[in-house]
């Protein structure tokens, strides 16, 4: 039987438990939300008055040269780069997933110009989907077309007419973990290419884009990265690739000098060429300094508290009489699931807002799934004992089937 002793004794002996202290955390909640928003680093308060008061308060336009703006995207893409398993000179901060999903598509389509097909999980996050969608509007069906089939269905979908495989490492409603290198090889075996989205891998457990010679990969900074609402994405692109061909947004910042303001485009190099418009210094600086917490972490330890938090949880909800209501959408194995879990429930919504009331902070997607995410850097042991004895009273007191809940709010 699990006891608070027991689970007290789990903090005491937590190797990241003084990352915790590095958060701004609100006394009076459980924040089980990090797969969504990262909580704020105390950092990033510290770095963004300066970038306020000093740099653009008082050195303004200086900054540009004295502090570094110019050079935030490399800096940051470097910091990024030995978080997901990649060398240096591969990965840059720019723009949002989307923006990127559809410069690496446009590249795709390039590379591979004889293969129409876009591969994808017909469970993938929407804007992954969307962004083929679109791309294939404007340049047409004959140029570019999304085929959607089951997440286990990918492989042997794979024929001459597969241009990329673009999939989600951690699926985001279930938080299955697809396995990269195994996808990445046979894709590249039927001469396609393999485009990953780390949106909920990346800062919660280790990853390795070089080792399974992964070809493109982009990620957002504002979830298990902790930057901050909408902070920018980033994108990776294998050294082998980088110069082959030219990504279709030819933005003032990915010319090869962007003050020369010369008529003609001529793309810069390497990463460079990824850059568009003007970087978002402000979101930049909150993400760069977020970053630094990464700075001594052991991305294994880290993903070792990931799994243990995810199965306290598991094992205290079976004490409760939601138990045998919730339908686990997430692998029972926990090597097979990302930082979070996802349970299936007729009144998700309700349990979620009224969980939501009681100071416990999870979430809920469509059609019917209450979301966990476990951050370890800042979640402890004791937050998920609490989260659970909260649940217990939501149910007891029937909270969750209140009428409030039948209008959803616009974020869920």
């Amino acid at each position: 039987m699990i006891t608070r002793e027991a689970v007290s004794e789990l903090d005491r002996l937590d190797p990241l438990a003084l990352q915790r202290d590095a958060f701004v955390l609100p006394r009076d909640k459980i924040y089980l939300d990090g797969n969504s928003l990262g909580a704020l680093p105390r950092a990033v308060v510290a770095r963004m008055q300066d970038t306020l008061q000093q740099q653009w308060g008082t050195d303004l336009i200086s900054s540009w040269n004295q502090h570094g703006w110019i050079d935030l995207p490399l800096a940051v893409g470097e910091k990024i780069a030995p978080l997901v398993g990649a060398g240096p000179g591969q990965v840059i901060c720019t723009d949002s997933i989307s923006v990127n999903l559809f410069k690496l598509l446009s590249v795709v389509s390039m590379l591979r110009p004889d293969r129409p097909l876009v591969l994808s999980a017909a469970d993938n996050f929407p804007t992954d989907l969307y962004m083929v969608q679109g791309l294939s509007a404007l340049l047409g069906e004959q140029r570019l077309r999304l085929v959607q089939v089951a997440e286990a269905e990918i492989t042997d979908a794979l024929n001459e007419q597969v241009a990329a495989v673009l999939l989600s490492h951690v699926n985001f409603r279930t938080g299955r973990i697809l396995p990269m290198a195994e996808i990445t090889t046979a894709t590249q075996a039927a001469g396609a290419l393999a485009v990953w989205d780390l949106a909920h891998s990346a800062g919660a457990m280790p990853v390795a884009l070089d080792q399974c010679q992964v070809d493109f990969a982009v990620g957002c900074g504002y979830k298990f990265f902790n930057g901050g609402p909408g902070a920018p994405a980033w994108v990776y692109a294998a050294s082998r690739h980088q110069n082959s061909v030219q990504q279709p947004l030819s933005g003032w910042m990915g010319h090869r000098v962007p003050f020369a303001f010369d008529p003609e485009y001529e793309a810069g190099p390497g990463m460079l060429q990824y850059l568009c418009g003007t970087p978002p210094i402000l979101s930049m600086a909150a993400l760069d300094a977020a970053l630094e917490q990464f700075a001594d972490v052991d991305m294994e330890a880290l993903r070792a508290k990931s799994v243990a938090l995810g199965t306290l949880f598991l094992e205290l909800l079976q004490k409760t009489e939601l138990a045998a209501e919730l339908r686990l959408l997430s692998p029972s194995a926990s090597e097979q699931r990302g930082s979070q879990l996802a349970f299936s429930h007729p009144q998700a919504y309700g349990l979620v807002q009224a969980w939501i009331e009681r100071g416990v902070v999870a979430d809920f997607r469509e059609p019917d799934v209450l979301r966990v995410g476990f951050a370890p850097l800042y979640n402890s042991y004791g937050d998920i004992w609490q989260a659970l004895e909260a649940l217990r009273e939501v149910v007891a007191e029937r909270e969750h089937l209140d009428s409030r809940w039948r209008e959803r709010q616009k974020v869920t």
